[in-house]
């Protein structure tokens, strides 16, 4: 080749290809950081590549979409605020009755949580309650939705120190972001009248908006003990079973069963 020629060299396309040296891995790990791609650059790049630079750039984005995907279903496992982790392969069944026309398929498919309604877990203790409603939990965040699990006093003990930071609009709002709020061991405790008060401006907010699941021991006739003012027990009782469902849960207790100490 002649001087003039090895400064130009055809592609296959017929069109001049580059001869300067292709960039590092360095230099394009760094333009890639926090760039996020526009239309009027990318779809040009797009229409313009070859198959293979397509395949490649399929490949690509694929990748960067699923682990996207991946750390959004990690934080929101994180955020979500789970004791422990559980799942529901190879939960024991044997202990939850249904109410009529539902049952488990409408309970693992979360479609309460897409028709905004609530479940009330009621049975004795050590019956998996809380076992079935952590992994219902864990199964909505990897579905990409928002889960807060909280025990019923410590989200009344919550609300309680916001009231008096000045702060309980910006954390019943916060709480209000989530769309399935978990609050577990419901009537464990007794909550006291502004407890009471603060947990129903939970519940209330939540009416038709977002889905509560409620773990207790306590059927709702008994409601009224735990929080202290039948009126109040009966105005959240009438926001829960509005759209809502019991699964009642008989049986001995798994732990006792399975206790190490006999």
């Amino acid at each position: 080749m002649s001087p003039q020629d090895t400064q130009v060299v055809m592609s296959r396309r017929g069109r001049p290809a580059e001869t300067t040296p292709p960039p590092t891995a360095q230099e394009v790990l760094a333009l890639a950081q926090g760039l996020p791609f526009t239309k009027s650059v990318l779809h040009p790049v797009v229409e313009e590549a070859s198959a293979s630079q397509r395949r490649f750039l399929h490949r690509l984005f694929t990748q960067e979409q699923q682990s996207r995907e991946s750390s959004k279903r990690a934080r929101l496992v994180r955020q979500a605020g789970f004791p422990v982790l559980k799942s529901l392969e190879g939960y024991d069944w044997q202990n939850v009755h249904w109410p009529p026309d539902w049952g488990r398929p409408q309970l693992e498919n979360l479609e309460f949580v897409h028709s905004r309604e609530n479940l009330v877990f009621y049975g004795d203790v050590g019956t998996g309650k809380t076992h079935l409603a952590i992994a219902l939990g864990y199964r909505a965040c990897q579905e990409g939705v928002r889960v807060k699990f909280t025990t019923a006093a410590a989200l009344v003990a919550q609300l309680r120190q916001a009231a008096a930071a000045g702060m309980l609009e910006k954390q019943l709002t916060q709480i209000g972001r989530h769309e399935l709020i978990i609050i577990d061991e419901l009537g464990y405790l007794p909550i006291d009248n502004q407890g009471a008060r603060l947990l129903f401006q939970v519940i209330a907010d939540a009416y038709e908006k977002r889905s509560i699941v409620y773990t207790s021991n306590l059927e709702f006739s008994r409601w009224g003990q735990v929080f202290g003012d039948d009126q109040m027990a009966a105005a959240i009782i009438d926001r829960t079973v509005h759209h809502g469902r019991m699964v009642r849960f008989k049986g001995g207790s798994y732990r006792v069963a399975n206790a190490t100490m006999k």
